[in-house]
């Protein structure tokens, strides 16, 4: 299977392989998906800078990937992967910790 990039990017959602804690959600558009496949590591379309992204190329929280599955639109990436480090630039593990509703 192959994504389907005719409608754009395709919306990504990057997974720890062993904790299975959701890290972050980014863009791929064709090429950062084959430099993904490639080189083993991450590659995203960054919306904002309008450019190419190797995540951690500068911070050193690489991601090497374990596998990726296309959902059945062929339009979504679930990307699991051993972090080197927070996926958040915050310094978070994880991007998602702004809880908004659920437990207190």
């Amino acid at each position: 299977m192959k994504p389907d990039f005719s409608k754009g990017l395709l919306t990504s959602v990057v997974v720890d392989a062993n904790t299975k804690d959701v890290l972050m959600v980014a863009w791929m558009n064709q090429e950062s998906y084959e430099r993904t496949l490639e080189s083993g590591q991450t590659w995203f379309w960054s919306r904002s800078r309008k450019e190419l992204w190797h995540k951690g190329a500068t911070s050193g929280n690489l991601q090497d990937v374990v596998s990726m599955t296309l959902d059945c639109d062929l339009d979504t990436l679930l990307v699991s992967v051993i972090p080197h480090g927070p996926a958040c630039h915050t310094g978070s593990t994880s991007c998602f910790f702004n809880k908004v509703k659920g437990e207190k």
